[in-house]
């Protein structure tokens, strides 16, 4: 897949801070993928899933720094988990990919 397909929820995009401690942050449920950008210098590692049900890990989905990643999601899945051991920053936005 070309990632210059995908279609972006404009207004949905949010900046975090991943650290040592894993957190979360909401994202559309109804939207099917997740573009992360790490726009930060150190790696981090993300999980997607459900409310109450999602704790990112090294274990997970690895965003180098300086590096983007589009991940596609299950519908209604609402949370994004977030983990770096040094710190980084990392842009997420929900959105869609039309059928080409």
């Amino acid at each position: 897949m070309n990632i210059g397909y995908f279609m972006p929820h404009y207004g949905a995009g949010q900046v975090v801070t991943p650290a040592a401690a894993a957190a979360n942050a909401t994202i559309n449920k109804d939207d099917e993928y997740v573009m992360c950008s790490n726009i930060g210098t150190n790696v981090c590692y993300v999980e997607i899933g459900l409310t109450g049900a999602v704790t990112a890990t090294t274990a997970d989905m690895v965003i180098p720094a300086g590096q983007q990643v589009l991940i596609r999601k299950g519908k209604g899945m609402d949370q994004i988990s977030h983990i770096s051991a040094a710190g980084t920053t990392l842009h997420i936005v929900t959105g869609h990919v039309p059928n080409t």
